[in-house]
């Protein structure tokens, strides 16, 4: 089947592109995308430990949220910080073993956070459609079983495509992928093979796992539509579906750019295209996420206060103490 060149048994390194156009700014795009980086960490990371520390946020709804922005900080730490070095690197080199890494555990939690997207499509439906059997479906035990299943699911659809790529026979070593990461699309073009039964395997994968989760997200938020249109008030309306907007954003972001990344037949000849959507993916959505759900819910925002204020009197307590313990030194 090959063309020639190497065999991915003897490939060591590819090349990162990155941003070959912008490399006089080389510095000004490391300092904005670190930064980005930082403050997706901060927001998540925030929403995390709130959600595990406020007894008002032990709900399946925040849980979920807890789960969400798990994944949003291990998909940006999959990417940003290969990327970040290479900004400071000369030469943009990945080794074989961590490109097919990065290329696997981005597909993997990728496909989670579908899963998941679609399991709070499911929990929003089930509270406000079925508020009376709400918490008897919506237990600790189903929430933790349904988030370990989304997990679980990502691992399995993206091996056989993975193994696949590691095993395929490349041109030349230290090829260059045209992306800031081990994407599929330019791996594929480096190939010096057929690939388009491999690319036909990734649509339908591709396809099974967002649409098969787009199709049980847009069926809950159906039924949630008709159960909202159908309050008396307007107020009754409003508060019901303003539990759901948060969710809805992420969801119109997330599902708009994967469908137009990953769910057609050919890849490998969309590289330019794909590399401003992927940063939706790799950047915005991740970045916003925690914004849109904090700045939004009332009940985040309170929490998100409580834990300020501890921080705040916890420090000026540290500082009290440390006064304390000089001023004893001095005498």
């Amino acid at each position: 089947m090959a063309l020639g060149g190497n065999q991915s048994g003897g490939m060591t390194e590819f090349i990162l592109e990155g941003f070959p156009d912008l490399n006089s700014t080389r510095m000004e795009l490391f300092s904005v995308f670190l930064f980005v980086y930082l403050l997706t960490l901060t927001g998540n990371v925030l929403i995390v430990g709130v959600v595990g520390a406020d007894a008002r946020l032990q709900t399946p709804m925040y849980f979920f949220l807890g789960n969400l922005s798990c994944l949003e900080i291990l998909i940006t730490s999959v990417i940003i910080p290969k990327m970040l070095s290479n900004f400071l690197s000369r030469k943009h080199t990945i080794s074989f073993v961590a490109c097919i890494t990065q290329f696997y555990f981005y597909f993997f939690l990728g496909a989670s956070e579908f899963l998941l997207l679609a399991v709070m499509s499911v929990d929003r439906y089930l509270a406000i459609c079925h508020p009376l059997r709400y918490p008897l479906l919506m237990s600790g035990a189903t929430c933790s079983r349904m988030a370990a299943a989304c997990w679980v699911g990502g691992l399995f659809p993206v091996l056989g495509p993975t193994v696949a790529v590691a095993l395929l026979p490349f041109c030349k070593q230290g090829a260059v992928v045209q992306h800031f990461f081990c994407d599929s699309g330019p791996l594929l073009q480096l190939a010096c093979t057929n690939t388009k039964k491999l690319e036909e395997t990734d649509f339908i994968l591709a396809s099974l796992v967002i649409i098969s989760s787009l199709t049980i997200t847009a069926a809950s938020y159906g039924h949630i539509i008709l159960a909202v249109l159908r309050i008396p008030s307007a107020s009754g309306r409003q508060k019901a579906f303003s539990t759901c907007t948060s969710h809805l954003m992420v969801v119109t972001l997330f599902y708009g750019s994967a469908i137009f990344l990953y769910v057609r037949p050919s890849q490998s000849g969309s590289v330019d295209t794909n590399w401003a959507v992927t940063m939706i993916t790799t950047f915005v959505t991740p970045l916003l996420n925690p914004f849109i759900y904090a700045l939004r819910n009332k009940q985040v925002k309170e929490a998100l206060k409580d834990v300020f204020r501890k921080l705040v009197a916890g420090f000026l307590r540290s500082l009290s103490l440390a006064e304390n313990f000089l001023k004893k030194m001095a005498e």
